[in-house]
């Protein structure tokens, strides 16, 4: 079947009885078509093609999920179909399928709706009509997506049937986007009817998977996910705070961070001081905290802070390069090593690599960078700058610059002190990538962020 032309109930039917329908275009969207064709489950991915193949090779860095999309699309496991006009216009394709096809008659296990790929399709108001009209009224209904907060549980309000659900995905990581949903760290369940996820089989086996699983009201699981993105992105950027403290009292906030971890009532993730945090989730989600806070006429200076800080940390490395060479900087050639908003993604969004190759191009710097899993983003973005070269390695071309900066180096990706050696210039490391066995055995210079070299 080929995946630009919209099938007919009587072509659908006579390949498959049950599937699972997914109506989105995300990474969210595919992954959750791939992880549940790997369970066993036919998935009917419904989507702009154009947008789906645009996010396959924006996260081409994420083999194992490609990999297996090409399979099962290949298997027909998964089928990917246009999106439909109209919502109405997908329900009908099934609930004609199942009045006229008898024994062989397609079904739709339940609907998978991810909210920020159908807002961009459908309006609000169609979508939800079309679901209402709908003759099979105890298929469930999943929503999914990082929207302002409260509005998944208003629509399972105006959905009228009692199986629907929300599913926010806080467990998803970039880079390993297949085996974090496979087995997520914390699966939410948001329920409209208490005690209902048995309507869910296809679901259940991600459920059992999940080292931590809580089931609550649709409401509270959206409080849930604001609430633990907001705190997530809060202590990366108490640390950084802390870490400019760290640097004026010659004291290492790694060392620091690890003895706050052995604390239980602090516990060990997200102490690591560096250029902050990128990507779209966080960011996105302080941005409707802050207007949820403003609509409620609630207060929220901690989260304000907590953006600023993070603003200003990622020019934070330049203004040490700067004061290194107490502002001697023009015309000089450096090294990046990165450019992802976090090491094993591919994607720079919010990433510290965009402010620094600007404040360093204002200076007529001449930038090598070497970022593999980021190079097609950044050539995309940046293919006019004749002062940006990308590099095929890290050590590539150093006797020709002046200084190192490190945005997002793997902890599995080896690092090479005694090339290094060989030029002894200095680093700027933006990540602290650097253990501290590393940089005691380095000749030239280390700036860090809250760390000194000795």
């Amino acid at each position: 079947m080929s995946p630009d032309s919209t099938p007919s109930a009587q072509q659908l039917s006579s390949e498959v009885s049950n599937v699972c329908v997914i109506i989105g275009h995300g990474i969210e969207a595919i992954t959750s078509a791939v992880v549940l064709a790997s369970l066993g489950q036919v998935v009917h991915l419904h989507a702009d093609q154009t947008l789906i193949k645009k996010n396959l090779q924006q996260y081409g860095f994420e083999h194992h999920l490609q990999a297996l999309w090409q399979m099962y699309v290949q298997q027909q496991q998964i089928v990917s179909l246009p999106i439909a006009p109209s919502a109405e216009a997908l329900i009908a394709t099934y609930e004609v399928a199942v009045a006229h096809q008898g024994a062989e008659k397609i079904e739709a296990t339940f609907y998978w709706l991810f909210l920020d790929s159908t807002q961009s399709i459908w309006s609000e108001d169609t979508w939800l009509a079309a679901f209402n009209h709908s003759h099979e009224q105890k298929l469930p209904i999943v929503i999914s997506g990082s929207q302002t907060l409260g509005q998944a549980s208003l629509l399972a309000q105006r959905l009228q049937r009692a199986w629907v659900y929300y599913v926010p995905f806080i467990f998803l990581q970039d880079g390993d986007a297949f085996s974090s949903m496979l087995t997520p760290s914390l699966w939410l369940l948001g329920e409209k009817t208490p005690n209902s996820s048995q309507h869910l089989p296809a679901l259940q086996t991600l459920m059992q998977h999940a080292r931590t699983y809580h089931c609550a009201d649709i409401a509270t699981i959206e409080f849930a996910r604001s609430s633990i993105m907001a705190m997530l992105a809060t202590r990366v950027s108490l640390m950084n705070e802390m870490s400019r403290l760290a640097d004026s009292h010659q004291v290492d906030i790694q060392q620091v961070s690890h003895i706050m971890g052995l604390d239980e009532r602090v516990g060990r993730s997200y102490l690591q001081a560096g250029w902050g945090f990128g990507g779209n989730t966080l960011p996105a989600e302080l941005t409707q905290l802050e207007q949820a806070g403003c609509a409620s006429r609630v207060e929220m200076p901690i989260l304000k802070a907590v953006r600023y800080i993070n603003e200003d940390q990622k020019e934070l490395i330049f203004r040490k390069f700067w004061q290194y060479f107490d502002g001697f900087i023009d015309h000089k050639t450096v090294v990046i090593w990165g450019g992802s908003y976090k090491a094993g993604s591919g994607r720079t969004a919010g990433s510290a690599i965009h402010p620094l190759l600007h404040l360093l191009w204002s200076y007529n710097i001449t930038t090598l960078v070497y970022s593999d899993k980021a190079q097609a983003e950044l050539t995309a973005l940046y293919h006019e700058q004749p002062l940006l070269q990308l590099i095929d390695s890290p050590y590539e071309r150093l006797d020709s610059a002046q200084a190192i900066f490190i945005i997002s180096w793997s902890a599995q990706e080896h690092l090479d002190t005694a090339r290094l050696n060989q030029q002894a210039m200095p680093i700027f490391d933006a990540q602290n990538a650097l253990t501290r066995a590393q940089v005691t055995t380095l000749i030239g210079d280390y700036i860090g962020i809250g760390r000194a070299k000795s």
